[in-house]
């Protein structure tokens, strides 16, 4: 981990941590030794498989993932289990508009 931003914890006491400097998220089993990565983890960018400095991270109760992307100026959603996410808000990049 280079620099954790933000962690949640689901339902099953898996822990999903924001990791801002490699640009991912990892997730963390109960009881498990090693984390996986769920989002991000191809370096730094802004295509549907990258993150740019992910602060926030939450889970919904069907395992998708949900991300603030803060270099991007978006919110990224990952379905459980995806390689490659979807913008849900901030396609625009940084902009005053209401997306």
């Amino acid at each position: 981990m280079n620099n954790p931003n933000h962690i949640f914890v689901d339902k099953d006491l898996s822990i999903y941590v924001s990791d801002w400097n490699r640009d991912r998220v990892m997730k963390w089993m109960k009881d498990a030794k090693e984390g996986t990565v769920v989002t991000g983890g191809q370096g730094e960018g802004n295509s549907l498989t990258q993150l740019s400095r992910p602060t926030a991270v939450t889970v919904d109760h069907l395992g998708n993932v949900y991300v603030t992307d803060s270099f991007n100026y978006r919110i990224m959603r990952w379905l459980k289990g995806s390689k490659e996410g979807s913008i849900v808000v901030g396609e625009n990049g940084k902009e005053d508009q209401s997306n």
